[in-house]
């Protein structure tokens, strides 16, 4: 089917309101628009330099751990929740009492990433793996009673207060296996030949078009890209997330999905996407490239540090996979004895490769600030950017 030919679907009458049924996607896919040939070139590149970036940085997993909380909070953000990254990285005592259930959303959302992720070594991209990701989602915090892992069974509908005031009503529920089943089949499909960027494009709109739970669709369905991605071989490491350019984009993103259902213009939403991709790429190889830079700084810093350098290079390490840490977690974390923690901690203050943010004597907290701000400011080849935390 042309893009230009589709028609996204049509409104079904139910009781009291009409339900959106859209149209299934498990089809060819053509396009006349030469934007979108330019664009999908264009991203393509920038995934790919991206992964191969994810694959030169040495123990690159210490690093992914942290695109992982941004996105984690960036995601939970754009659903309501009121967390920063600090917030997150801190343990609970140390957040404000009203912001530690948006924690919990985060670090759920963490959990639920990186137990998805794992899965895809042993399974492929799946509904049942959707179901999974869910129930780790909304276990234990806001949503808990709203099915978890299961999909839904009776209609919700976005934004307004009711069914009768509702921006957008989705499917009915009983038409949600088949929708869903139409979309896992859409992924796997190899008689089709449609570029597999084109194909999770397409797949977010239909996952959100179709919202299939009670609650959480928006983040799984920001989850479900990255997935794809990494289960195709696009991706050989979970570097690439787009929520910090949908939160800067929100009303484009909202925007370009609303338009295909009212206009049948998908080629719009694709050009968003695309560009999404483009921008978060490169975004991510400079953050990669910055991370390098200063790995080689610090670790030129540390190695300074005489007899003390070996624990001291150990020390720097542990920071990488969390900028925050206090000197009870590190002795603990690396075995090694609170005053040579003390220690190594004054003189990572001397070398500025640390701040303490408590101004305490006692249970201080340090931030690897540095580090930290690689994540917080991040600059887009469009012009935006991300600031970083008063904290700093």
């Amino acid at each position: 089917m042309r893009f230009e030919d589709y028609v996204s679907g049509s409104f079904v009458r139910q009781y009291q309101y009409k339900s959106f049924a859209p149209s299934p996607v498990n089809h060819e896919w053509t396009w006349e628009d030469a934007r979108i040939h330019t664009l999908l070139e264009q991203a393509a590149a920038a995934l790919a330099e991206l992964n191969a970036f994810s694959l030169f940085v040495p123990d690159v997993d210490r690093f992914i751990s942290m695109h992982v909380v941004k996105e984690a909070n960036t995601s939970s953000r754009i659903e309501g929740t009121r967390t920063e990254m600090e917030d997150v990285l801190l343990d609970a005592e140390f957040v404000a009492e009203e912001k530690r259930d948006d924690r919990q959303e985060v670090r759920n959302y963490i959990e639920a990433m990186n137990a998805a992720i794992s899965e895809l070594e042993r399974l492929p991209l799946s509904n049942r793996l959707l179901r999974q990701t869910h129930a780790t989602l909304l276990r234990g915090v806001r949503g808990e009673h709203k099915t978890p892992g299961e999909f839904r069974r009776s209609q919700n509908w976005i934004g307004g207060a009711s069914l009768q005031d509702a921006v957008f009503i989705p499917p009915h529920h009983d038409e949600v296996p088949a929708l869903m089943g139409d979309l896992e089949q859409f992924w796997h499909n190899e008689n089709i030949q449609v570029p597999d960027l084109i194909r999770i494009a397409i797949s977010h709109y239909q996952f959100e078009t179709i919202h299939p739970f009670l609650d959480g669709n928006g983040r799984i369905g920001r989850l479900l890209i990255t997935l794809y991605l990494i289960s195709k071989g696009l991706l050989k490491k979970p570097s690439l997330y787009l929520s910090a350019y949908i939160e800067r984009h929100k009303g484009a993103y909202y925007d370009a999905l609303t338009v295909v259902r009212a206009s049948n213009d998908i080629g719009h939403w694709v050009r968003f996407f695309l560009r999404a991709v483009r921008e978060t790429a490169r975004t991510g190889v400079r953050t990669f490239q910055a991370i390098m830079r200063l790995r080689e700084e610090s670790q030129g810093q540390v190695m300074g540090l005489g007899g003390r350098a070996p624990n001291g290079m150990r020390l720097l390490e542990q920071l990488y996979l969390n900028p925050f840490a206090t000197v009870q977690q590190v002795a603990a974390t690396l075995d090694l004895s609170i005053p040579t923690v003390n220690t190594l901690f004054r003189e990572f203050l001397r070398l500025g490769l640390v701040a303490e943010i408590t101004g305490q004597k006692r249970n201080r907290y340090f931030v690897f600030k540095k580090y930290l701000l690689l994540f917080l400011n991040q600059k887009t080849d469009e012009g935006g950017e991300q600031k970083g935390e008063n904290f700093l």
